[in-house]
């Protein structure tokens, strides 16, 4: 049986997508492993080119939900790189070690950011891009 609280994120997941403006949903995976372990493949793309990814592995443990790997990458329509998320162990030297956040210049230490913020953070920065250029 599907654990309520994965069935809840996921939901929480596709209601947050569903409600981006000046946007369309290029791909939206979710594949369920076993009944306590999901992986999600989001492409989101706004209509001034941005694109959004979001990719996760997911498990229900004691009732929460717990992150194996996660890469939300976000880059303007020219391809370059807005930022990116992941834990992937290549900054061991970072206080939050797997935890970074890339952006064009440089690596940022930081705490293991939730999807649902992620996606906050990309619409605000779409929009703001959409605004300038209409000006």
């Amino acid at each position: 049986m599907f654990p309520d609280v994965l069935d809840r994120y996921l939901e929480d997941v596709g209601f947050a997508i569903q409600g981006l403006k000046d946007s369309y949903i290029e791909r939206y995976e979710e594949e369920i492993l076993v009944s306590n372990r999901a992986n999600m493949r989001i492409r989101i793309r706004f209509l001034n080119g941005y694109l959004l990814e979001l990719n996760e592995a997911i498990v229900v443990e004691a009732g929460y939900i717990r992150r194996l790997g996660y890469r939300y990458h976000f880059q303007d329509k020219q391809n370059n790189l807005i930022f990116r998320y992941d834990n992937t162990p290549h900054f061991p030297a970072l206080n939050n070690f797997p935890h970074h956040k890339h952006l064009p210049d440089e690596i940022v230490d930081i705490e293991g950011p939730s999807v649902l913020k992620i996606i906050d953070e990309a619409k605000l920065l779409a929009q703001q891009a959409m605004h300038k250029e209409r000006e």
